[in-house]
């Protein structure tokens, strides 16, 4: 069993809901960035998402593409990213998902990249703009050595694309909330409760929701229907906000931690 996969078995023991919080790696540098996923863990989330920074995120809104500039500002690649996971494996062991496009993948060569993720122990990688017909060498190289492969599913799937979606994922389905970029939102659409459903009545992999999640009131909604909940816009901001600022990492901890107390009661709904 994967980390991934153990973590999501001990929500479902506890009847907890999972917390995916997504941080761009470098923004706004690399040891800032060691220090909130040490703080995010001792906030309470359960997967940490590591955005590799690239120059033209287009499934990003404004807050991770301006994470993503900044990022890139300091020179951070993905070798460095990797770098910083092996790292903060000295002091944690939280599963890490490297969230990416898959241009820097190319750039530093798939095997090359397999081979040094699991030298430094990542759990999973999500390569947002590679889909499952083409993912064909990716999938067999994760396979083989162990790493969870996480593909997005997008509302406006249908059935049959939801099927092959599925038997490509390992560790979690990413259930898209709504069509379009990454961003916060005031509401959450009234389809994605169906939309999970959709996905369950095609999977057993645990469903994480995400894109637009921003307050408490989102997270407790979505646990009464998904397994995890995915943030990450909400935190970018506001690590922007803060930035050169001292209280930067608790400030960031302050706001996860009012995200996370609404899933950590007992599981409810139609899971």
């Amino acid at each position: 069993m994967s980390r991934i996969s153990d973590v999501f078995a001990r929500l479902k023991q506890r009847e907890q809901t999972g917390f995916v919080a997504y941080i761009t790696a470098g923004d706004p540098d690399l040891e800032t960035t060691r220090a909130l996923v040490l703080e995010l863990e001792r906030c309470g989330v359960d997967i940490v998402e590591l955005g590799v920074p690239f120059s033209d995120p287009l499934a990003d809104g404004p807050e991770i593409q301006m994470a993503s500039q900044r990022a890139l500002r300091h020179g951070v690649s993905l070798a460095d990213v990797l770098d910083l996971v092996n790292d903060l494996r000295k002091e944690t062991r939280i599963p890490i998902v490297l969230f990416t496009y898959y241009n820097p993948v190319h750039r530093y060569g798939l095997e090359r990249l397999v081979d040094r993720a699991v030298e430094v122990d990542i759990d999973g990688i999500l390569a947002l703009d590679l889909p499952p017909e083409e993912a064909g060498d990716y999938k067999r190289l994760m396979d083989e050595k162990g790493l969870d492969t996480i593909f997005l599913i997008a509302p406006t799937s249908r059935d049959d694309r939801i099927r092959l979606i599925a038997s490509c994922t390992t560790g979690f389905v990413y259930c898209i909330s709504r069509t379009g970029v990454t961003g916060e939102r005031e509401r959450l659409s009234d389809a994605v409760r169906s939309m999970v459903a959709k996905i369950r009545s095609h999977t057993t992999h645990p469903i994480a929701v995400g894109f637009g999640i921003s307050k408490p009131e989102h997270a407790k909604e979505i646990a009464g229907y998904a397994d995890a909940v995915v943030v990450g816009s909400a935190i970018v901001r506001r690590i922007g906000e803060k930035e050169g600022d001292t209280d930067l990492v608790s400030h960031v901890g302050d706001f996860v931690k009012g995200l996370v107390r609404p899933l950590k009661g007992e599981r409810h709904g139609d899971r």
